[in-house]
């Protein structure tokens, strides 16, 4: 018989997934190289990216409540949550 896969659980979104990423909450570039991380899925750690500059991280968003919290991120989390999705494409380019 065989045996299924363990489903591991975002930080930020909650939901179960196949795998997760690594996030260092305050961003290797603004000095978090050794500090805190979070597991994230791929769509959520993508988005993160996506939405905030790395400053923005390391100084406002470094806690998974404050990404939580983060007004940028609402209508996201909202639509994510109800989703299977395990992977979006990584869609980083130039910041407007």
């Amino acid at each position: 018989m065989a045996k299924k896969q363990e489903e591991a659980v975002c930080e930020l979104c909650g939901r179960e997934v196949q795998s997760l990423s690594r996030h260092h909450l305050i961003p290797r570039e603004e000095g978090g190289r050794y500090g805190a991380t979070a597991e994230l899925c791929q769509p959520c750690h993508s988005t993160i990216h996506l939405t905030f500059t790395n400053r923005d991280l390391a100084t406002e968003y470094n806690t998974i409540p404050a990404l939580q919290r983060a007004e940028p991120l609402q209508k996201y989390l909202k639509w994510v949550r109800g989703k299977r999705i395990q992977r979006i494409a990584n869609r980083r380019g130039k910041r407007r």
